[in-house]
């Protein structure tokens, strides 16, 4: 039996955890994102906008100030990082039945295993974290196009434009690129499915923690 296959015959809900952890870089890139949009201007560097303040032609930006390349680019790099910290916590060896399971199970080969462990999570988590904001920034054009804006002290009230379009994006990356890896494996299709529905939950919940703590302005 390969390392995939043992890893994913464990209870839907542990195999959601195990998702979650897995795919744990893309799913905080969003903040990371928001610390290099916010903290990086400070030091008199950006903020760069991804749409140059360009308006369209239903006389709204198309991304607007809030997705930044800095965003993009930190956010997307800090991500690998957070991969790499994972493999430091858990090791490189797969762990059978362990929810905290090594992410570069089954990544022999594949095209993001390069140069021994180290580089291999980070290339992994950088992917991942750009996944994440590229389905970020895809649900905010989308906002904007109806005219839903997300700035100052008031909330576009649109949660799942905030919140789906990034987790199915993560996910979506990760089945058609990841090859033969963990999380590429159909095993994990239940289990993205149920974290797509509760990700508005999650992503409110990290919203609330990083208001608290500073790093963000607005609690959404």
């Amino acid at each position: 039996m390969s390392d995939v296959d043992a890893a994913t015959e464990m209870s839907l809900v542990l195999l959601a955890l195990m998702t979650l952890w897995l795919y744990l870089p893309g799913f905080i890139a969003n903040t990371f994102a928001m610390m290099w949009g916010k903290w990086l201007p400070k030091t008199g560097y950006g903020p760069w906008p991804i749409d140059r303040g360009k308006v369209m032609k239903d006389g709204n930006r198309m991304l607007g100030d809030g997705k930044t390349w800095n965003g993009l680019i930190g956010g997307s790099l800090t991500a690998g990082l957070l991969c790499m910290l994972q493999v430091a916590l858990v090791g490189t060896t797969f762990e059978e039945a362990s929810v905290f399971i090594t992410p570069l199970t089954g990544s022999e080969g594949a095209w993001f295993s390069v140069g021994g462990p180290w580089i291999t999570a980070y290339i992994l988590g950088s992917f991942l974290g750009f996944a994440c904001l590229l389905g970020d920034i895809t649900g905010s054009f989308f906002k904007r196009r109806r005219g839903l804006k997300r700035e100052g002290d008031v909330s576009s009230k649109a949660p799942l434009l905030d919140t789906l379009p990034f987790a199915i994006m993560v996910f979506l990356f990760g089945q058609l690129f990841l090859g033969s890896s963990l999380l590429a494996a159909p095993e994990l299709l239940l289990p993205m499915l149920i974290i797509v529905v509760i990700t508005p939950l999650l992503h409110r919940s990290f919203n609330l923690i990083g208001y608290a703590i500073g790093w963000k302005d607005v609690p959404y």
